[in-house]
């Protein structure tokens, strides 16, 4: 893993040179579906963060329930977690990994009546010129820039509708490793936080490695000097969450700023109205919807719709409409929720960063006229409220951290009454507790 982690050149997936969480829900699947690719990863330093450690470290005797097993992150470096997979699928016996071709299109038998064509192949293009390889079934897990769309059309298919819209964000990461003979600073399963203008994230991985990243809006040119040294490192020193991590005194960095921009949250419409663009094929992962890479679910939601497919396909594999049915199903069932809540999850982060850009005070619950500004009441609610409140509350923490990991549909925390009684009391007291100071305000680290 270090010498894939130095030297594993993953042009197609920029992500893996950033920070990672993996979610509890991908934990739990690799745990209990994948058991021998789990004891791998844990071989080879990947590192399970259960919630029980994180509620020991604040609450005094806490009321653990059998239920809180389940919430466990895994710590552990993209790269990482590629090559022991790679290793793990080449090792069965059961997959042949073609390298350095490059898909050009489809095989493809006409469609009969009104019925959609049928994929049976792909066509390639190696050093040795263009081949084919016959299927009985395509997966298109090749990623947010996925040429699915165009390939569909060149079989006679109706162009495949999008929706897209910025994620509002670019991001940069960087990576260090812990002295010896320091342990990290947090057991927390990730250290993050929102200031409006830039948002920053913790992450520790394998072989007492973490990873630092910081966020900010690509229409901000002077907070896009975070994309290299020496900024990105005096922006993370400016919050002192991130600065006793990178303390050198407790760590050193092993690799320098990565990049990533044009983040969009993106949902392609492969089945319309029951009805799929083409049989025998299906996207997965970021090549049927991608959302902001910042909230770290993406791979967690493409082994969901691995996991969706392979059951669909146990059980349908005969039947490639009741194939295309079934694991559309799942996928609204299981991944839209989750593209929607970060839609919105967005936009408003966009207005916040706006509103402070203007001089506003995107939190100002009362306006001027002495009416109440909803959207800075709910703004309010979840900084005064809902944060502080998941120090204070046990039952209110398992619930966010239910949710955060994907165990739960992305439900709106304020509308459970047994929720925000206590998210309420919080923020009632907002007055009354010394203020956190995340980091400095947008003019402060501008300077």
């Amino acid at each position: 893993p270090q010498e894939a982690f130095e030297s594993w050149s993953r042009k197609g997936s920029p992500q893996a040179w950033h920070s990672h969480a993996f979610l509890a829900r991908l934990h739990n699947l690799l745990r209990d579906r994948v058991p021998e690719l789990y004891a791998k990863l844990l071989e080879h330093g990947a590192t399970p963060m259960p919630f029980s450690d994180l509620v020991q470290k604040h609450y005094d005797d806490p009321d653990l329930l059998p239920e809180d097993d389940d919430v466990t992150l895994l710590a552990c470096r993209r790269i990482t977690f590629e090559w022991v997979l790679r290793r793990h699928v080449l090792d069965s016996g059961r997959v042949a990994c073609v390298d350095g071709v490059k898909v050009t299109g489809l095989l493809a038998r006409p469609a009969a009546g009104d019925a959609p064509p049928t994929v049976a192949g792909v066509r390639l293009r190696d050093a040795e010129g263009e081949r084919e390889i016959e299927a009985d079934f395509v997966v298109d897990a090749s990623g947010r820039r996925s040429k699915l769309g165009h390939w569909l059309q060149d079989i006679g298919t109706a162009p495949m509708r999008e929706d897209s819209e910025p994620c509002g964000i670019f991001y940069s990461s960087r990576f260090y490793r812990l002295r010896d003979g320091v342990d990290f600073p947090s057991l927390e399963p990730a250290v993050g936080a929102d200031v409006g203008y830039m948002k920053y994230g913790i992450f520790p991985g394998d072989d007492r490695i973490f990873s630092v990243t910081l966020a900010a809006s690509p229409d901000d040119p002077t907070l896009r000097s975070v994309l290299r040294l020496p900024f990105f490192e005096d922006a993370a020193m400016a919050f002192p969450a991130v600065a006793e991590w990178i303390d050198p005194a407790v760590s050193l960095p092993i690799t320098g700023v990565h990049p990533m921009g044009d983040l969009r949250n993106t949902r392609r419409f492969f089945v319309e109205d029951g009805r799929p663009r083409a049989l025998g094929i299906f996207p997965i992962g970021d090549a049927l919807i991608h959302t902001n890479p910042i909230n770290g679910r993406g791979c967690t939601l493409a082994w969901v719709q691995a996991f969706l497919m392979a059951d669909a396909f146990a059980e349908h594999g005969d039947d490639l409409d009741a194939l295309a049915a079934a694991v559309e199903s799942g996928i609204e069932r299981e991944i839209v929720p989750w593209y929607q809540a970060g839609l919105a999850q967005d936009r408003d982060a966009m207005d916040v960063d706006r509103s402070q850009r203007q001089g506003h005070d995107p939190f100002a619950v009362n306006r001027e006229d002495g009416t109440v500004d909803p959207k800075a009441y709910m703004r309010s609610l979840l900084r005064d409220g809902l944060i502080p409140g998941l120090r204070e509350n046990l039952h209110l923490l398992r619930a966010f951290m239910r949710i955060f990991n994907l165990l739960e549909a992305p439900s709106d925390m304020m509308k459970r009454p047994d929720l925000l009684q206590h998210v309420l009391a919080a923020w009632q007291r907002r007055d009354q507790r010394e203020p956190v100071v995340l980091g400095p305000g947008r003019t402060e680290m501008i300077e």
